[in-house]
């Protein structure tokens, strides 16, 4: 509530300051002018949008790859009496899975949703001011309707 009194007073003096000046300035043959300034602001507003795009994809031979080392390796370890068999069976086997492999590149559709925003330009009022003259002296006071 204090607020809006302190706003009333304000807006008050400021209207007196005005009628006061414009008789002190009458006699200078000068009327104080008051004028309106306004700014421009953009509205953003949103909107989704579904974008889509072809991506490819590389055959990926991994998995097979993988298959073949355990293999390998399993049988590495019980084939005969060969130091390190495993880690030889791992090697030949994972080669093996992975030039064997069926896996072939590709081309997927994939597709996803974007948030844009429509811009809209708007003409607001910002302040007005009042200039005036008083004992000689030039002054400009800023203020609010």
């Amino acid at each position: 509530m204090k607020g809006i009194e302190r706003e009333n007073m304000i807006k008050q003096t400021v209207i007196a300051i005005g009628l006061s000046l414009s008789a002190t300035t009458a006699a200078f043959g000068q009327e104080p002018i008051i004028q309106d300034h306004f700014k421009e602001v953009i509205n953003q507003k949103p909107y989704h949008v579904e974008v889509c795009s072809n991506v490819s994809t590389g055959g990926d031979k991994s998995g097979d790859m993988l298959k073949g080392a355990i293999i390998g390796g399993i049988i590495g370890n019980n084939v005969g009496n060969i130091e390190n068999g495993g880690a030889l069976g791992a090697v030949i086997g994972g080669m093996l899975g992975h030039n064997n492999s069926n896996a072939q590149p590709s081309t997927q559709r994939r597709c996803r949703t974007e948030i844009r925003y429509n811009e809209e330009r708007q003409t607001i009022y910002s302040h007005s001011t009042i200039k005036f003259v008083s004992g000689g002296k030039y002054y400009t006071l800023k203020f609010k309707k």
